[in-house]
């Protein structure tokens, strides 16, 4: 079992220093999936094999130190000492290290499954496409089953839950590429007209109205931007926009339902389908969002996010938001 055990530990160890250097896409839900069901055999074996072989020999030493004290006893020897019994005991109900490092690991495993799949699920901001809702740094939580509950690694859904809404800052599988996850604002529903030309945001033929607040200093861009405020679902949020940056939307790649959308110097009007969101960044000339890749289907949602619980450069960005 030592051997068998250190080539799993091996393997975990393999994957997750390919994952760490490029050499593949690393999947974190499987990854503690698997561990989760390895390390759950180890304690079952724990429990119900191993720990009851260590007490019956732990047992039959016992005895055999009973036998041995009564015969030291009939010689006349009535002094012995027991701590070289306790340390011995001890040392034959230990947990060996292959045990540790997985059936005793299986607890906080489990409840790290556990609560990363159904409850919460912790996500560092990589990128400034959210500025000035999220900042690049900040640590959030997002909301694992307020668009319903969903089996991991499958993300096969299992309960209702609510429905998107416009507004919603949602955490979801990047449609180009799955294994990773990207962050950004619900701007269109299933069904829903979205234009944004001239970099303002028209639903379904209605002028989403802003109104300038002022000006947002990027410390990363050492510069100032323009930053208007928006009410999209009962809550505004801010954005931002650069002058620098023109209208239209360039680099375009075909993607599935790009049919729906129409683009021109002005910008991109699409028409949302059954099934799927448009998603914008809330840094509207620099994210990289349904303008360009496409639209978001229902299966990709991963949940909602809710909370900045740290920013290591700023304790003032902890809190909710919208």
């Amino acid at each position: 079992m030592q051997a068998l055990t250190s080539l799993v530990l091996a393997a975990f160890v393999a994957y997750a220093g390919a994952w760490y250097t490029g050499y593949l896409d690393g999947n974190f839900a499987l990854l503690l999936f698997v561990a989760s069901v390895v390390t759950g055999l180890y304690w079952l074996a724990e429990r119900y094999y191993f720990l009851p072989a260590r007490v019956a020999a732990a047992e039959r030493a016992a005895l055999e130190v009973q036998k041995r004290r009564e015969e030291l006893s009939r010689q006349g020897l009535e002094k012995v000492d027991l701590s070289f019994e306790d340390v011995a005991r001890q040392k034959i109900l230990a947990q060996p290290w292959w045990l540790d490092w997985t059936a005793g690991l299986f607890p906080v495993i489990i409840s790290v499954f556990f609560l990363r799949s159904f409850i919460v699920e912790p996500f560092k901001i990589p990128s400034g496409s959210m500025i000035p809702t999220l900042l690049v740094g900040d640590l959030i939580l997002v909301n694992k089953f307020h668009y319903g509950l969903r089996l991991p690694v499958v993300n096969a859904k299992i309960t209702e839950g609510n429905k998107p809404q416009r507004g919603d800052v949602m955490v979801f599988r990047y449609p180009p590429k799955p294994s990773l996850d990207y962050i950004k604002r619900v701007v269109g529903l299933p069904g829903d007209t979205v234009a944004y030309l001239n970099k303002r945001l028209t639903i379904n033929g209605q002028v989403i109205e802003t109104h300038a607040v002022p000006e947002f200093f990027d410390e990363d861009a050492m510069r100032y931007f323009k930053q208007y405020e928006e009410k999209l679902g009962d809550q505004p949020h801010r954005l931002l926009n650069d002058d620098d940056r023109p209208a239209f939307v360039p680099g375009i790649d075909r993607f599935p339902g790009s049919e729906a959308c129409n683009y021109t110097v002005e910008g991109v009007t699409c028409k949302v389908p059954e099934g799927s969101y448009f998603m914008m960044g809330d840094n509207r000339d620099n994210s990289l969002d349904s303008r360009y890749w496409g639209f978001v289907p229902e299966k990709n949602i991963v949940g909602k996010a809710f909370f900045v619980w740290m920013n290591f450069g700023s304790l003032k960005r902890i809190g909710s938001f919208h």
